[in-house]
């Protein structure tokens, strides 16, 4: 009997099933084709098999690691969710996918990466209280780091060299992207009809990030809020795909799940070397910097060898 397939992906909260955007995409796709899945939501990417969110170890015991190749790997497992689409529902989702890139995905990714205020407040605020120690000192800045250099690539160099307008075409693009799909939605349930496609999957995944989420700075959310069908639309995938993880909060430091367990050796051995290397370093600086000094004692002076002793014992706590 084959291994079941394991996906990797960012932690739920914010009332989402995951807080990533990729992650939220696979996430979606494989509930609307019903894939069989082993899911391990996590706030660690190193403890993912590639080292990044998310990641799909398959069957043969491969990993892949980027949304649109794993969502192609479950379709060659015949879980598709665009089987019944005709050629010109297929460019049109082509169309729409790369509308979305262009238009909307620089605008998430400002709001929450590049934004101030909703950055310290909610994205960062998130990742370190879901991190554990010492990944939440330093992994979201990192992270921060890299969404803005592909803000940056993006946008490419034919934008305004003034940060403020070139704010305000992004979300002026967002607005007219978000408009559009809301009136290419209508009264459906779904973009083509009464079934979900892949492209229902990218559509909810975004729109549901800029809708659910408590920002600080709700530039857009305004604006998505008074669109009532799209609402409707994330709403109804959440209650249907999502019941009982739809709600889920911010994890701070979440307590390990069934499919965890075997996972948990891994986590205490990570978290021992942490320890481990900390106190090494202190160690180190302290002889380096003078503060702690060994001295040889001669046999003549028994209370240095007690003194020895006391450093020691509390070098080892």
């Amino acid at each position: 009997m084959a291994a079941p397939m394991e996906l990797y992906c960012w932690a739920g909260g914010w009332g989402l099933p995951s807080v990533d955007l990729d992650s939220l995409v696979v996430l979606t796709y494989a509930r609307f084709t019903g894939a069989p899945l082993k899911v391990h939501k996590i706030s660690n990417p190193w403890r993912s098999p590639s080292g990044t969110l998310p990641a799909l170890r398959t069957s043969e015991g491969g990993v892949i690691s980027q949304p649109h190749k794993i969502i192609t790997h479950l379709r060659k497992q015949k879980y598709n969710a665009d089987y019944d689409l005709s050629a010109r529902q297929g460019a049109d989702t082509l169309a729409f996918m790369s509308l979305l890139e262009e238009k909307l995905l620089p605008v998430l990714i400002h709001t929450f990466w590049v934004d101030a205020k909703n950055y310290v407040e909610l994205t960062r605020k998130w990742y370190a209280e879901a991190m554990p120690f010492p990944l939440n000192l330093f992994l979201p800045g990192r992270m921060q780091k890299k969404h803005i250099e592909r803000l940056q690539l993006l946008c490419g160099e034919q934008r305004p060299e003034d940060e403020e307008e070139v704010e305000k075409e992004l979300y002026r693009e967002a607005r007219e992207c978000l408009t559009l799909l809301s009136q290419r939605l209508g009264s459906q349930k779904f973009f083509f009809g009464d079934s979900p496609a892949s492209l229902d999957a990218f559509v909810f995944s975004y729109v549901a990030l800029l809708l659910q989420p408590k920002l600080p700075n709700g530039k857009l959310q305004t604006h998505v809020r008074g669109l009532n069908n799209l609402c409707a639309y994330c709403t109804h995938i959440l209650s249907l795909y999502f019941p009982w993880d739809g709600a889920e909060a911010a994890p701070s430091r979440p307590a390990p799940s069934t499919s965890e367990s075997d996972e948990e050796p891994y986590r205490r051995r990570g978290q021992i070397l942490s320890v481990l290397a900390g106190l090494a370093a202190m160690v180190g600086y302290a002889l380096l910097s003078g503060i702690v000094s060994i001295q040889r004692a001669s046999p003549s002076r028994p209370s240095g060898t007690r003194a020895l002793g006391i450093a020691e014992e509390e070098e080892d706590e």
